[in-house]
């Protein structure tokens, strides 16, 4: 959680800082001319505008899900993993038993045959 709040602190600055330098350089002070030459083009920019901030909110919604989808599936993984490593230490234990008795009664028979 704390990472997301630090990159949403990060965002924010970066989204203020963009917004005063756009301010005082007049970065698309060539948006305006061209609007000013050629004003059917500016017909359009309430089209192009609503496009833009339906696709920032679409690719907003598809990360978010694919983030809780990368969160179960993490989540699921690391579940599995801890289920085989008690599967492993299990068969270990249980070799462990096995290899003793054999040799228990490897250690039997060859008292019995002396």
């Amino acid at each position: 959680m704390l990472e997301m709040q630090k990159d949403m602190i990060i965002f924010a600055i970066i989204t203020v800082f963009i917004l005063v330098i756009s301010y005082f350089l007049n970065i698309f002070k060539f948006l305006v001319e061209l609007f000013q030459k050629n004003p059917q083009a500016l017909t359009y920019i309430d089209e192009i505008l609503t496009a833009l901030i339906t696709l920032s909110i679409g690719f907003a919604i598809f990360s978010w899900r694919r983030w809780l989808e990368l969160k179960k599936e993490t989540a699921r993984r690391i579940k599995l993993q801890e289920e085989l490593l008690k599967i492993a230490n299990t068969h270990a234990e249980t070799e462990r038993i096995i290899s003793k008795q054999l040799r228990s009664e490897i250690e039997e028979r060859k008292k019995e045959k002396k």
